[in-house]
């Protein structure tokens, strides 16, 4: 297991200050691997919750609010060999780059979404973070976007337009591309994601349509009711969400166990609730959701 010291922070902090250039090094030097191997099937750690102001974890409203920590739990996370990868912003992903933390990873950059949660311009969801010449230039192996439709809100067009350019230019950088997409509707003035079957089959009707070129276009999707219906739904390979932690542990872990033997899902992508669990063992709970993922994991990590 990888533990951080104060040395590593130290050191990490006078990188940022004085030898910012090193962090591009790190990327230039980092050893890559494929995105599918082995058998096939993916664990992405996934840490872009800061950068658009979530930092609450159940009934902790401050949770994700510590770097250092939440650093430390990504540190315990990918020493696991079960974890295939990393989903960041530039802030998260650059950290870990410092800290040497990412070679033989899968990297995942966050396109992030503008609309802030309990904003006036929630729906707003431009992306503020990675771009895909960006991702491209720097050796980043896969990216990721939020898509939020609110067909009563006239901010869902030009989010809608944004995602279609962007997987148009990841097709032809042979990027490949995550969409996470939600029917969403405004109640009692925020933003609520509609989590009935119905609605993540249809946002993923409209998803799946968006760009010019639909060659390298993955799905991340919620695991709701009836499952099935929603795989029946698209054949770009799938990778499921976790959610915010609060659920019961094992129910989670059992959900996820079902709907990741469904035709067409290829793993799991979660955050929270593997990096801040109730019980607080972080090492335990990713060790849990690996071998759901990859079955074939040694007995012993």
């Amino acid at each position: 297991m990888t533990t951080l010291t104060e040395a590593d922070f130290a050191r990490l902090r006078d990188i940022r200050a004085q030898r910012p250039h090193e962090i591009g090094e790190a990327f230039s030097s980092r050893r890559r691997r494929d995105v599918l191997q082995g058998d096939g099937r993916l664990f992405i750690i996934a840490a872009d919750h800061p950068a658009r102001g979530a930092l609450a974890v159940g009934s902790e409203a401050t949770a994700m609010a510590n770097r250092y920590t939440l650093l430390e739990r990504l540190a315990t996370a990918l020493s696991h060999p079960g974890v295939d990868g990393v989903l960041g912003t530039p802030d998260i992903i650059d950290d870990l780059a410092a800290l040497g933390l990412l070679d033989d990873k899968v990297v995942v950059g966050s396109m992030n979404r503008g609309g802030l949660r309990g904003a006036s311009f929630e729906m707003d969801d431009r992306y503020g973070a990675y771009d895909v010449a960006t991702m491209s230039a720097k050796g980043i192996d896969f990216a990721k976007t939020l898509i939020r439709v609110n067909l009563d809100d006239p901010g869902t067009a030009p989010t809608l337009e944004a995602t279609a350019k962007a997987v148009g230019e990841a097709a032809a950088a042979r990027l490949p591309i995550m969409l996470e997409p939600f029917m969403s509707h405004w109640r009692d003035g925020r933003i609520v994601n509609d989590l009935s079957t119905d609605a993540v089959i249809l946002s993923v009707a409209i998803a799946s349509g968006l760009g010019a070129d639909s060659s390298y276009t993955w799905m991340k999707l919620p695991v709701v009711d009836d499952m099935e219906r929603v795989m029946a739904a698209t054949t770009m390979p799938t990778l499921l969400l976790g959610g915010d932690s609060g659920a019961d542990p094992d129910e989670t872990f059992a959900a996820w166990e079902g709907a990741l033997a469904l035709p067409g899902v290829k793993g799991l992508t979660v955050g929270r609730t593997l990096l801040y669990p109730p019980d607080g063992d972080v090492a335990a709970a990713v060790d849990t959701a690996a071998r759901l993922v990859h079955t074939s994991l040694p007995a012993a990590v």
